[in-house]
């Protein structure tokens, strides 16, 4: 039995040294002396024609074997599949351990870079960046802003309630009245952040964002806001562009305009875009209601002020000729990528 098992071993010393790296020659070694019909299984039949005081002396030997055996195939089987990696990474045309040759650049959304470009402007013109939460109650988003009860801006179809009398904001403009609440006049601030209202399709998203100003003082008039809101598109879109006023209606604000601005894909000739007018309708502004003053405990007989808003998602798609507002929300990289930081 030793003279087999010697033998045995020095065979398959030889046939898996002749494998080499090849995988299926070594798995034929393998069946050869593992398998069903190999080498150890035809001595462990064997083991019943030695005398009983041999059989287990043989049967250890027999098991030893086989452990040094599955050890070597084990080891075999290791080195061919690191050679195989390894001959597959040499023929591969690129080197995946060297750094990319060109870097990888993120990008800013459109209304991320607007939001942020339209806040340096007015940090330059002497306002502050003021911020508040997007859940809201009834008194700062509607009541504080003139807004009565029945008002259509509070129904269910345009507004999204929550359980307590909570609500999602449907403007920034609560900002404004926490802000007059905490801070004494002279206030020039203005408030970005994300408005919701029940409404989706090509020009309106459920979620959106919008940008406030709000500047209280002694003696504010109708030629400080005009002025302001010059100043603010002529950085914006350059010297050239034109601004004009017309008279509109808002609760909060007494008297009220809205604000256009000449349009900048056609300078003012007439296009699609302004729909032959020649004008792009902004946002809506005015002179502060003086009971909004009253719901802040401000005298609005020594204090005046005037408010404006606009949608900064409506002014990236003009500044970057969007057509769809949906595509803002898709985080489509393809759109994403075009806009470099």
């Amino acid at each position: 039995m030793r003279e087999a098992l010697e033998g045995i071993e020095r065979s398959f010393v030889e046939a898996l040294a002749a494998a080499g790296d090849d995988a299926s020659l070594i798995d034929a070694v393998r069946v050869r002396y593992l398998g069903r019909k190999g080498e150890l299984t035809g001595l462990m039949k064997r083991l019943g024609g030695l005398p009983a005081d041999e059989r287990p002396a043989a049967g250890q030997a027999i098991n030893a074997l086989k452990q040094r055996i599955q050890a070597g195939i084990e080891a075999a089987t290791g080195r061919a599949e690191r050679q195989a990696v390894r001959r597959e990474l040499e023929g591969d045309a690129d080197d995946v351990s060297l750094p990319p040759r060109t870097g990888w650049s993120g990008s800013l959304h459109p209304v991320t870079h607007t939001r942020r470009e339209m806040e340096s402007i007015f940090r330059d013109m002497g306002f502050t960046v003021e911020s508040g939460p997007e859940v809201e109650d009834d008194f700062h988003n509607f009541q504080a802003l003139n807004l009565p009860p029945g008002h259509p801006a509070r129904e269910e179809t345009d507004t999204f309630y929550l359980d307590g009398g909570l609500l999602l904001r449907t403007h920034t403009s609560p900002v404004q009245i926490r802000t007059l609440e905490s801070r004494r006049p002279p206030i020039k601030m203005i408030c970005p952040g994300k408005v919701f209202r029940r409404d989706l399709d090509a020009t309106h998203l459920p979620m959106f964002h919008q940008l406030e100003a709000l500047v209280v003082g002694e003696r504010i008039s109708m030629a400080d806001l005009k002025g302001t809101l010059s100043a603010l598109w002529e950085r914006f879109y350059g010297a050239g562009v034109k601004m004009r006023l017309r008279p509109g209606y808002f609760p909060f604000v007494e008297p009220g305009c809205e604000y256009d601005i000449s349009c900048q894909v056609c300078s003012g000739s007439g296009c699609r875009i302004c729909k032959g007018s020649g004008w792009i309708e902004l946002g809506g502004a005015g002179m502060v209601h003086p009971a909004v003053f009253e719901a802040v405990r401000l005298d609005p007989e020594r204090y005046s002020g005037f408010a404006f808003g606009l949608g900064i998602d409506r002014i990236a798609m003009m500044r970057h000729g969007i057509d769809d507002l949906r595509l803002m929300v898709e985080n489509d990289v393809r759109f994403l990528s075009q806009f470099p930081i």
